[in-house]
């Protein structure tokens, strides 16, 4: 996979918490996933086709997804439930739509599909796609969440 194909996904993802939830996350090193295990609480998924097929997925503590929501509703959170399910939705939509457009923005093509969200200790996600499942780790003041990309 190629860093101009990843870039946009970790300026999308830094962009949009930034201007959504005020917070400035800090990527850490990328690796390879093995296996099917969420690396978080709850992760949002959505295919991408057009000059590749692949998914975006995005796993968020608990911790830090309820901070995530929590500023962006102005009010504490204290439990993943369907409002926060929802927002994890929305923000997958919206980082996957940033991610998108920047592509475009060098020359590549794609559309996004609904998000799904999938919720509960020791969930898995399983990419559409069969390719390496590139993973960049993001630590916030409130705890950690994992961006992963699947292009084949």
């Amino acid at each position: 996979m190629k860093a101009e194909m990843i870039n946009p996904f970790l300026e999308a993802t830094v962009s949009v918490l930034k201007t959504m939830a005020f917070i400035e996350p800090t990527p850490g090193k990328p690796y390879i996933k093995n296996g099917a295990s969420a690396t978080g609480d709850v992760s949002g998924i959505v295919g991408i086709v057009g000059d590749a097929e692949g998914t975006l997925c995005l796993s968020f503590a608990k911790t830090c997804i309820l901070h995530i929501i929590g500023k962006m509703f102005g009010e504490e959170k204290t439990e993943i439930n369907d409002e926060v399910k929802d927002a994890v939705g929305e923000l997958t939509n919206v980082i996957s739509g940033d991610s998108r457009r920047r592509l475009e923005e060098i020359g590549y093509h794609f559309l996004g599909a609904v998000p799904s969200v999938i919720s509960g200790m020791g969930h898995e996600v399983r990419h559409v796609t069969k390719g390496p499942i590139l993973c960049i780790p993001f630590k916030t003041e409130a705890g950690s969440f994992t961006v992963e990309v699947c292009f084949k």
